[in-house]
């Protein structure tokens, strides 16, 4: 198979290049995006990861930015499929989970899972516009709603927490009864590619483990794992003020994202690490 993944420095596209081997990496630093078309063309799938981290503050600037990596990259590689006499088969594009509202009473799926508002709903709902609107007939698109992809690969976000568990600051954050959606690496990895062979798949796929599970257990679980007897709670006051000092915002934290992978699991996928648990032995081990 002749795989493209573009957007591919940070973590999630160094993971997925050790996962599939032998891929196409594109990159601003190697000069992909100037070649993007040739590079393209015969290949069997496409795999677009790019985008600002929103691991920022949500002022204008940075705002600007995250809108612009997200929908101009799309955009473009759309232009660029279009372009080639043999475009891919299969699109996966980059998208998130965080598109749901903030779901404390229920599970969110594909099918039933409500909207939220704000600013990282419109830009997720803008980048999957950009991704519906492309004009590649041929080529199959599917929208990845990522939820937290946890693995050791440095960079990640359970690099993050883990260094929050032994700092003993992994306690429940605000109460801790926001809902925490993540998946393995591994399993991430596999999802997509089982839906570049699944060809009656297509439109918003969620990538989330079936068991979120709320931020007190999420944060117990990980300091168990650790061996780690206590975490400091922290409340909403002290997170704003620890978002402020990171350069960051509280919503990556705060919102509850209680979103479930009804559509891979009807499909046929089996998770390999289905419960937090599962994954916890498997990253700490």
């Amino acid at each position: 198979m002749k795989l493209v993944i573009t957007g591919s420095s940070g973590f999630l596209g160094r993971t997925l290049a050790a996962y599939f081997g032998d891929v196409t990496l594109v990159t601003r630093a190697n000069g992909g995006w100037e070649r993007l078309p040739a590079l393209l063309e015969g290949s069997d799938a496409v795999i677009n990861l790019a985008g600002h981290s929103v691991n920022c503050r949500y002022h204008g600037a940075n705002c600007a930015e995250i809108y612009a990596s997200r929908l101009d990259t799309t955009r473009a590689l759309g232009a660029a499929i279009a372009a080639c006499h043999q475009p891919p088969t299969v699109w996966l594009n980059a998208s998130s989970a965080t598109v749901y509202r903030h779901a404390l009473d229920r599970p969110m799926d594909e099918a039933t899972g409500e909207l939220g508002t704000g600013f990282s709903v419109d830009v997720v709902r803008r980048w999957e516009q950009a991704l519906d609107d492309a004009p590649t007939p041929y080529t199959r698109k599917v929208a990845l709603r990522l939820a937290m992809v946890m693995g050791n690969e440095p960079g990640g976000v359970f690099e993050a927490f883990r260094g929050l568990a032994r700092a003993g600051l992994a306690g429940p954050m605000a109460g801790g009864a926001q809902y925490v959606s993540w998946i393995h690496a591994e399993d991430a990895c596999r999802a997509m590619a089982f839906l570049i062979e699944q060809a009656a798949l297509s439109g918003a796929i969620n990538l989330a483990a079936p068991n979120p599970l709320p931020n007190r257990e999420f944060l117990g679980d990980l300091r168990r794992a650790l061996g780690i007897p206590f975490g400091l709670p922290t409340s909403r006051g002290m997170l704003e003020l620890g978002a402020w000092l990171r350069q960051t915002e509280t919503e990556l934290l705060l919102k509850s994202r209680r979103v479930v992978p009804t559509r891979l699991r009807e499909a046929g996928f089996s998770f390999r690490f289905p419960t937090w648990h599962e994954a916890l032995e498997a990253l700490c081990s």
